[in-house]
């Protein structure tokens, strides 16, 4: 605990020293995860009003970007205790963090406040799926602040360009869609693809804009977990309707793979698809609105309510309200109060004043005041309070009719929004919701299957949370102060054992001053090396997440390995066999061939030398970042298809590929990234060809060999000792390639990169360590990838002295 918690210290220190900054009797309260850009001015106006009503307390903002799906700095603060006091927090992952105990329950304080404080916040203030979000376990743990829902936005412009063919659909293009098969039927009709088979306008495609399986599976009545929490539900007749819906919706523009190519040359903002006329209809939320009407106010856009299922449509007599009949779904923030804030009253009392209907108020007045100093409109953000919307819609609503006819129908389908599950394991459900998702939208499997596949690594989770209990809690500060028992008299023995050593008087004093220089590195070698693996090697036998105790388990996280988790992990190292397999030959056989091209002592040959080594100073997170754009699928946009596109498709009438929106294309975009890098490999190269005697080419040459006898009996020879060494590193870094997969993977957050293509042992270490805080799981992996390396690198060096030579063998 003492090692996290000073590492934390250090992460944190300004927000320790903020107290310096403070006034003259002021209490910091330390606020995570309000944006402080331009276009929050309203939350800022909130903050300013706040501080004027309490001039005893100094409110310290920052960013931290700990609000959103990067948990690690929030998980950092609470060990360390230097937990801010009040974080604005995805409303989505409360549920996962009370579950280990990281957030305050703020049940007591609603008790105490309710009737005394009108600031106060209750149930009914709020639309129920907004407040059940910020609840788990019969608990508030968050008040809800933002809101946003989805709905369908179409494109009256494209509707009017295409009706002669909405009509001989027996569509009508003067109204949009109100059911799945509709919205199938106008898709389709919409739809425009270029000479060569691409997408030239997409009439509909199910996951652009913000939907995901779980939109549609809501409006089939799916519950991806049962009532108790106990049991995932993932794999029902629902969620197999909506699937196949979305599947449907994709095949009928040319599948999946063709449609995240097309989506690649997007781009957002003002040149959003939607805006331009590439895409005729999506599901998005009311956050989109602030774009269009600040770059396309002339945009013709009409909303309507989210399709639903034919058979829930019809089924009129059902419903007690016709709007009833359709489902969004909801989402937003909520403020909270996490474990080890040290200023509890104060925290309270500002989050009771941000979230309510005056400060929602206050906020929509001073953005629209900024927004109307820029000379652009203003766009309302919706609150989860249902009075502060009402205020706000009829204070605040845009002048322009469809943009305040868009904001209407937000607000209207707010009571009939529901939330993805409140559960501890939101995250990983998330994760395989667009795993089975994206298995039966590439074809990698069926429907059912992916949906089952994904339910029982879900299960797996909740299964291992729920039995937990029967496994012992270990003492982790008796476990510390054991190890460093154990290393201080290992330590003590090697001493020993050196003062015993028979050295001469000079041998002995060389050797005092030699372990003196190099006893810095000796010891960061034992405190940061050496104990971190031994570390690692004790809780890859334990249950923990690191905020709460650990639990020991003994051989069962490497049992999973090859039981529940199997098809993950073999993905994982199949994915690193390629890369292998295929990568390393091809790196060393460019670096070698640029190596014997510039081993010469032609004229300016250091330039190119240079040239060809620049690569290799490129940072890695730069370089993959500009080989995304690089192989951006869109020939417009994308270099290396935009050669394709005028070389190979002429004439081989191949098409350029996906490079990383492809399954079977992801892993050569690494490949190819790293023959880039080659040039870093050449310099060894260089120096093996420097290092090979002239003397043995001209004896060669006496024998009548020719070149090709040359490079095969003297120069591969020569240079095996590189050779071996360049094999031997690039195996290890296939096996732990993480950065360029971590930077380069397509957004699709759950899967790491089409259908799990790029994923990799230590990307799915990683995952379970630091995104599911699954840190013993996490930990055996780190010894399956250590003991794969391990065994790889042996059996290289056993089978190197049958073709590897050195100058000294006989």
């Amino acid at each position: 605990m003492t090692g996290r918690r000073l590492c934390a210290l250090l992460t944190f220190l300004p927000v320790l020293l903020s107290a310096a900054f403070a006034g003259p009797g002021q209490r910091d309260l330390v606020v995570w995860g309000v944006n402080l850009g331009p276009d929050s001015k309203g939350d800022q106006a909130v903050i300013r009003e706040f501080g004027k009503r309490h001039p005893d307390i100094n409110v310290r903002v920052l960013t931290m970007g700990a609000g959103g799906m990067d948990p690690q700095k929030l998980m950092t603060a609470i060990v360390g205790n230097v937990a801010p006091d009040v974080i604005l927090q995805d409303r989505f992952t409360l549920s996962d963090w009370a579950s280990r105990n990281a957030f305050r329950p703020l049940d007591d304080l609603i008790a105490r406040d309710k009737g005394k404080d009108p600031l106060c916040p209750t149930p009914e203030q709020y639309y129920p799926a907004t407040w059940a979000e910020a609840s788990y376990g019969g608990k508030v743990y968050g008040i809800p602040s933002g809101a946003d829902d989805r709905i369908l936005y179409y494109n009256k412009a494209l509707f009017a360009k295409h009706a002669d063919d909405l009509r001989k659909a027996g569509l009508d293009p003067n109204r949009p869609p109100k059911t799945w098969s509709q919205l199938l039927a106008y898709g389709k009709a919409l739809t425009e693809f270029n000479p060569d088979g691409s997408l030239k306008v997409a009439g509909f495609m199910p996951n652009y804009g913000n939907s995901w399986l779980y939109m549609y599976a809501f409006q089939t009545d799916a519950s991806f977990m049962s009532a108790d929490g106990k049991t995932c539900t993932l794999d029902s007749d629902y969620s197999e309707e909506a699937l196949k819906f979305m599947v449907d919706g994709y095949d009928q523009i040319g599948g999946y793979e063709r449609a995240k190519a097309f989506e690649s040359g997007f781009l957002q903002r003002q040149n959003d698809p939607f805006m331009t006329g590439k895409v005729a209809m999506k599901i998005d939320g009311n956050w989109i609105l602030d774009d269009m009407s600040r770059f396309h106010p002339e945009i013709e856009v009409g909303v309507s309510e989210p399709p639903v299922p034919d058979d829930r449509y019809e089924l009129k007599g059902h419903y007690s309200k016709d709007k009833d009949r359709f489902v969004s779904w909801i989402g937003g923030f909520s403020y909270g109060i996490p474990k080890g804030a040290r200023n509890i009253e104060d925290a309270w009392t500002f989050i009771k004043f941000e979230t309510s209907v005056e400060g929602r108020v206050l906020a929509a007045k001073e953005q629209k005041e900024w927004d109307r100093y820029l000379g652009r409109s203003y766009i309302p953000s919706l609150a989860a309070n249902i009075e502060a919307n009402k205020i706000i819609f009829e204070k605040f609503k845009p002048a322009d009719a469809k943009f305040a006819a868009a904001i209407k129908l937000h607000i209207d389908m707010m009571p009939v929004g529901r939330i993805r599950p409140a559960t501890f394991v939101g995250q990983l459900l998330w994760d395989n919701q667009v795993r089975a998702f994206e298995a039966a939208a590439y074809h990698k499997a069926k429907i059912r299957d992916a949906l089952l596949t994904s339910q029982a690594i879900v299960q797996k989770a909740l299964d291992d949370f729920y039995s937990r209990a029967k496994y012992p809690v270990i003492d982790l500060g008796k476990v510390v102060w054991i190890g460093i028992a154990v290393g201080l008299v290992v330590l003590a023995v090697i001493v020993v054992w050196l003062m015993r050593l028979k050295l001469g008087r000079l041998a002995r004093h060389e050797a005092k001053w030699a372990y003196l220089f190099i006893s810095p590195w000796i010891v960061g070698f034992l405190i940061f090396t050496i104990g971190p693996m031994v570390a690692s090697l004790f809780f890859s036998f334990t249950r923990y997440d690191v905020l709460n105790e650990a639990r020991f388990v003994g051989l069962k996280n490497f049992a999973d390995m090859g039981g529940s988790d199997k098809t993950m992990i073999l993905k994982s190292l199949q994915n690193s066999v390629y890369l292998a397999a295929i990568g390393v030959p091809l790196s060393l056989f460019t670096g070698l061939a640029i190596a014997l091209l510039l081993n010469t002592a032609s004229r300016g040959i250091r330039i190119y030398r240079t040239i060809f080594y620049l690569p290799a100073i490129v940072p890695g997170v730069a370089s993959a970042v500009l080989w995304s754009w690089v192989l951006t699928p869109d020939p417009n946009k994308g270099l290396v298809n935009a050669g394709w596109a005028q070389t190979i498709t002429p004439w081989l009438g191949a098409s350029p590929p996906a490079w990383l929106n492809s399954a079977s294309w992801s892993k050569d975009a690494l490949i190819l990234m790293g023959m880039w890098g080659a040039g870093s490999g050449m310099i060894l190269w260089l120096a093996g060809l420097k290092g090979v005697p002239n003397t043995l080419y001209e004896a060669a040459s006496i024998d009548g060999a020719n070149p090709k006898q040359q490079f095969w009996s003297v120069t591969f020879p020569m240079l095996s000792p590189v050779i071996f060494f360049n094999t031997v590193m690039g195996f290890i870094g296939a096996m732990q390639e993480f950065d360029r997969v971590y930077i380069m993977r397509p957004p699709s957050d759950g899967s790491v990169g089409p259908d799990d293509s790029l994923l990799t042992p230590v990307f799915h270490l990683f995952t379970n360590g630091f995104k599911y805080f699954n840190m013993g799981y996490a930990s055996a992996i780190a010894w399956l990838i250590f003991t794969i390396i391990v065994i790889l690198t042996f059996g290289q060096f056993k089978l190197a002295p049958r073709w590897v030579h050195y100058e000294a063998d006989k």
